[in-house]
């Protein structure tokens, strides 16, 4: 259910208004179980790597190896899944099909989402006095996000029509 599910951080931040767990706990709980929990939805997702085209394949192992060819480009890629704005279930959706060492970017998001749900929880319950549930309640259910997570899920699966191999640096050849 990642597509349409709320971001993680909406749903810590309404347990935050509604329980008194101690902000603390409600983030390193957070980010452990959203850390695991984009692992394994990547490693599934990768399971479904023998079931697309030749072609298809061809065109992701082409822009695993634009992100991942050399060492700055490795860094540009786990910072994306450190504070990219983009939702978190289709980028490890596409790492899983691109075949993405998967540990180095889950500590990342991990790192990143520990500073980002603090953000988030501490500042939900310093609004806590202010029903503000009822608000952040109502943006699950927004059209504009419901259509956003649709088009991000179509952009994942346009990942694998995109001729990667065409932006990959080409090699002289000395005949």
């Amino acid at each position: 259910m990642p597509a349409f599910a709320p971001p993680t951080w909406t749903a810590l931040v309404l347990f935050s208004l509604n329980t008194d767990l101690h902000p603390i706990v409600i983030v390193a709980v957070g980010a452990v179980f959203a850390g695991i929990g984009r692992y394994l939805l990547a490693r599934a997702t990768g399971l479904f790597r023998n079931r697309i085209s030749a072609h298809s394949l061809k065109n992701l192992e082409s822009a695993e190896e634009l992100l991942t060819h050399s060492s700055s480009r490795k860094f540009i890629t786990i910072g994306l899944f450190v504070i990219s704005p983009l939702p978190s279930a289709q980028l490890f959706e596409a790492a899983g099909l691109m075949g993405v060492r998967l540990l180095p970017v889950t500590i990342a998001f991990f790192s990143g989402r520990i500073v980002t749900y603090n953000f988030y929880v501490f500042g939900a319950t310093e609004l806590k006095a202010r029903g503000i549930g009822e608000l952040i309640t109502k943006e699950f259910t927004s059209v504009w996000a419901i259509l956003f997570q649709l088009v991000m899920i179509t952009l994942v699966v346009l990942l694998t029509r995109i001729d990667w191999k065409r932006f990959l640096p080409t090699k002289p050849s000395f005949s």
